[in-house]
């Protein structure tokens, strides 16, 4: 693939020929000196100094224009201008003549100019040779200079569900900048052992924190190129999944703000597709201490759709997991907010369908209670999202909801169902209602019929009670009443 905007040759003018480019310190450089090709003897025009940074920014010749002995040197001069971080912070740019404005207008163009071409050349078979270990400290120098940066602070009234997301104003560069990463992490030619030196934890925490990024478009980048790294490199896998960890724990108990929760969980989508079975303590404590309290948090609607992939997988590897959690499930259920108990309820019906029935021995009477309760919900819709489990063929012919367990199920469900079964306003609900009623008529009259004796008991004590308070309120005024006309308050 080549991206759009790759200069041509060169059409400068023949100077003397540049220095050889100066070693830079940096994370990445390893302290042992090995020789390196000597400098292209080829023609440039150098330019001033970019914003105060000390790499000359020069116009060279194309990689694929120089001789091949001579395009590593020629490839790593690339690297170092690239290696120049510009502002792109308009306003900063005020106190700048025109003259300077244009020539640092210039020299970000060079600067784009050249970053695409070191990803169009990579894109080629040639290009792949050139990633050998000796590159890597400069391409990882490069790549960090441009990439691992502190993120501006949060706008404080930015809401994700309703504001657009704020850009990144150095896009244009940064862009190039993940897209030449990509290639170079993806190549068969880097060898994940000698290159887990250069890509190292350190360098992967600041990838993750990068995540918080309000750019939607550089947390895309960051997910393919995390997924990646996890993949390439096997010693790191723990590292990125406890930081990952961690990130989460901050979100769920100290800000409730973070931008990328939703890309995190699609890494970590493929990645528990990948855990071999039976599955590690490690996994299942992440399950339990990462993955489960992400339903507490007000704005889960915004990543639930990835959360709920994560937990389904879970229970496809191992369907004991299906008992923590749904009691955690249930810990956090909103029965404040319909809106979010219709997505629970969504995620709850696909879990339903993978419990088996040891699962459901231990679980169910927290499950049909909080179905009961669902059902008794004000709101309409939360009601109806509940009774249209009865009309899963799964869970009602061999599932949880299926005759078997009717002894269990209907006790406790047939109170909010008789009521919404007799004459709720909603004339949905209370169709749905009454074939459920009727289902489990079919399936064991004698136990509908002592549900609902005992159902009608209950109201009977209940409304005796409610008289016998209300009789005795009544005593109390008129004792009241009288204790105030036999002792009156003297003025």
């Amino acid at each position: 693939m080549r991206l759009p905007g790759i200069t041509g040759k060169s059409s400068k003018k023949k100077v003397a020929p540049p220095p050889p480019p100066v070693a830079q310190t940096s994370q990445y450089t390893r302290t042992t000196t090995k020789s390196k090709p000597e400098p292209p003897q080829h023609p440039v025009k150098e330019n001033t100094m970019s914003q105060g940074n000390s790499i000359p920014m020069k116009d060279l010749p194309t990689l694929r224009d120089e001789a091949p002995n001579r395009r590593e040197a020629l490839f790593l001069q690339k690297l170092q201008i690239c290696r120049v971080v510009f502002n792109f912070d308009g306003g900063n740019m005020q106190g700048n003549s025109l003259h300077q404005s244009e020539q640092i207008k210039r020299q970000k163009d060079l600067k784009r100019q050249t970053l695409l071409e070191l990803v169009d050349y990579v894109n080629t078979p040639a290009g792949q040779k050139i990633f050998t270990e000796a590159i890597m400290p400069d391409l990882m120098a490069m790549v960090s200079a441009n990439v691992c940066r502190a993120l501006p602070p949060a706008t404080d009234d930015f809401d994700p569900e309703e504001d657009e997301p704020v850009l990144e104003p150095a896009w244009p560069h940064l862009q190039v900048a993940y897209e030449f990463f990509l290639r170079f992490i993806v190549s068969s030619e880097v060898n994940a052992k000698s290159a887990r030196k250069y890509v190292d934890q350190k360098f992967c925490l600041q990838l993750v924190e990068l995540f918080d990024s309000e750019d939607p478009r550089e947390r895309d980048y960051l997910k393919t190129i995390l997924h990646r790294i996890y993949g390439k490199f096997m010693s790191h896998r723990s590292f990125i999944r406890r930081a990952i960890s961690n990130v989460f724990y901050r979100f769920v108990y100290e800000t409730e703000r973070h931008n990328g929760i939703g890309e995190l969980l699609e890494i970590l989508g493929s990645i528990i597709n990948g855990f071999a079975i039976p599955l590690k303590k490690e996994h299942l404590q992440f399950l339990v201490r990462a993955l489960i309290p992400l339903h507490k948090p007000k704005c889960v609607g915004l990543y639930h759709q990835q959360l709920s992939y994560c937990i389904i997988q879970y229970v496809e590897k191992d369907a004991d997991t299906a008992t923590p959690i749904l009691s955690g499930f249930f810990k956090c259920w909103p029965w404040s907010c319909s809106a979010k108990q219709i997505l629970f309820l969504n995620e709850l019906e696909e879990i339903l369908e993978l419990l088996g029935a040891d699962q459901l021995a231990q679980i169910s009477n927290t499950l049909f209670v909080n179905l009961a309760r669902c059902l008794n919900s004000d709101h309409f819709q939360v009601v109806e999202r509940t009774l249209f489990l009865w009309n899963n063929e799964h869970l009602v012919n061999s599932g949880c909801l299926s005759r078997l367990n009717a002894q269990t199920v209907l006790p406790i469900i047939y109170g909010p169902l008789y009521k919404n079964s007799s004459g709720h306003w909603n004339a949905t609900v209370e169709g749905l209602a009454q074939n459920v009623m009727k289902m489990y008529m079919e399936y064991d009259l004698a136990l509908y019929d002592r549900c609902q004796a005992a159902h009608f008991k209950l109201e009977e004590e209940t409304e005796l009670k409610i008289e016998a308070v209300s009789k005795r309120w009544l005593e109390i005024e008129a004792m009241a009443q009288q204790q105030r006309t036999s002792c009156p308050v003297s003025a």
